[in-house]
């Protein structure tokens, strides 16, 4: 019999980007019970994992809503379960297993119920679960342009504009979710090496059909016949003998310190990638784990994000078309080489159909790629203009969730319906990333009609 999962750590609260460095301290954070009052421009927070400034706004106020988070109740036979914004998922998780599992998880166990909805974040299946609106059954929301809270459901236009809206349509109180049965949440984990980048889409669309689980890590600095080695890892859940579990995690290191330079060099990456990829023999490996180093393998180190020194990082997902996913992936792998920049974290996998309600989520059908890189000024910024540049070409589009520095014309081509969500816009409500973007289209939009 499975032991159930043990909830998360409590980490300590701060409030910035995860990209760091971010812009710093906002003017204030206040209790969302607050709101709506007099309190001028805010912003919903919730634990700060997006990359990007979309979870910033500078010299604004926040709106803290993890004090007091409950889970207010879960039904093990229909797999509903409540709760407030400001829970976890890992607390989630912990708190409906071992029977159930979130049926879509991102990379980190630390977001909030109410991140997770505005972001509608996807996970290693969304080939065949979606991302997490698809199974959103109700939202508790509150405005400040209307009284009491509202109660929505998938018949009202604000609840598919608050599902993936970014924090834009008012401040998630509390959310429904339908959560997945399980035989158990451990699962059966198989790797097997990618020789090349062509090795990986031979091989993903049969691993997506056979498999709950799908994704691959990429070596970003292999080149010439090995551009694109790696490991394809799938997973399934099983029924494991509680002899097999590993025991839980006592003690979990924590970069103390942010490092001068960042010390994810090239060097050190070339290292790691090299020792990485041999860690799995030539007829690959299978192993049962738990479910915390599978679905959050960096959680086990506490502000790992300071390993890219004082400048943070930048993190780079697009999601590209399958018929053009090969060519477009190759060339960007093959520029950031040429610009000298390694990606720590790379990984590659398919998204499937999209099942749920979002107007501006960015999962849809087709090959996502995520890249990561210290901040090096200038020459990252124009690397990730090209890299925006080759997504667009190819038909795809650039995840505003996780940027902070994407132009106006990329957010506008990635999401097209971004109007609908600014017409539904909480007007006390605002972002960084929606000012420099969103509302910059808005402004240029009414500058042309007047002119």
């Amino acid at each position: 019999m499975s032991e159930p999962v043990r909830p998360p750590p409590v980490e300590p609260k701060r409030y910035q980007a995860w990209g760091r460095p971010g812009r710093g301290t906002p003017k204030r954070a206040i209790p969302a019970a607050l709101f709506p009052g007099e309190i001028g421009i805010t912003l919903p927070f919730g634990a700060g994992r997006s990359y990007g400034d979309s979870c910033e706004l500078m010299g604004g106020t926040l709106l803290e809503n993890r004090d007091g988070a409950k889970i207010h109740g879960f039904d093990a036979d229909s797999g509903l379960l409540t709760a407030d914004a400001g829970v976890s998922l890992g607390a989630l998780q912990a708190a409906i297993s071992p029977g159930h599992v979130l049926p879509v998880t991102p990379g980190t166990q630390f977001a909030t119920l109410g991140g997770a909805i505005a972001n509608d974040v996807h996970g290693k299946n969304h080939h065949r679960r979606g991302s997490f609106g698809a199974h959103v059954e109700l939202i508790v929301l509150r405005r400040s342009d209307r009284p009491g809270r509202l109660t929505l459901t998938r018949a009202d236009a604000l609840f598919a504009a608050t599902i993936g809206g970014m924090g834009m349509t008012g401040l998630i109180e509390s959310a429904t979710i339908r959560v997945m049965p399980v035989p158990s949440p451990m699962i059966a984990q198989g790797t097997v090496r990618l020789r090349n980048l062509a090795d990986y889409f031979a091989r993903s669309a049969e691993a997506d059909r056979a498999h709950e689980y799908a994704v691959a890590w990429i070596d970003s600095l292999a080149s010439g016949d090995s551009l694109g080695r790696g490991h394809l890892i799938t997973g399934d859940h099983v029924d494991a003998p509680a002899a097999s579990q590993r025991p839980p995690r006592k003690w979990r290191p924590a970069i103390a310190l942010t490092p001068p330079v960042p010390l994810l060099s090239r060097l050190t990456l070339r290292a790691f990638n090299e020792a990485y990829f041999r860690r799995v023999p030539a007829n690959g490996a299978h192993a049962v784990v738990p479910p915390q180093p599978f679905f959050y393998p960096l959680d086990a180190i506490g502000d790992w994000n300071r390993l890219y020194g004082p400048r943070g990082l930048h993190q780079h997902q697009s999601v590209i078309p399958e018929e053009s996913a090969e060519d477009a992936v190759r060339e960007m792998l093959r520029l950031t080489q040429r610009h000298r920049h390694g990606s720590f974290l790379t990984v590659l996998k398919r998204l499937g159909p999209s099942r749920s309600p979002s107007l501006i989520g960015f999962a849809r059908p087709g090959i996502t790629l995520t890249l990561d890189f210290p901040a090096r000024g200038a020459s990252t910024l124009a690397l990730l203009d090209e890299l925006d540049r080759i997504t667009l070409e190819a038909g795809g589009a650039v995840n505003p969730y996780k940027d902070r520095r994407m132009s106006a014309e990329t957010f506008g081509r990635s999401m097209p319906r971004w109007r609908e969500v600014e017409a539904l816009r909480d007007p006390a409500i605002l972002s960084d990333f929606w000012a420099r973007t969103a509302l910059r289209l808005t402004t240029r939009t009414e500058s042309e009609r007047a002119a």
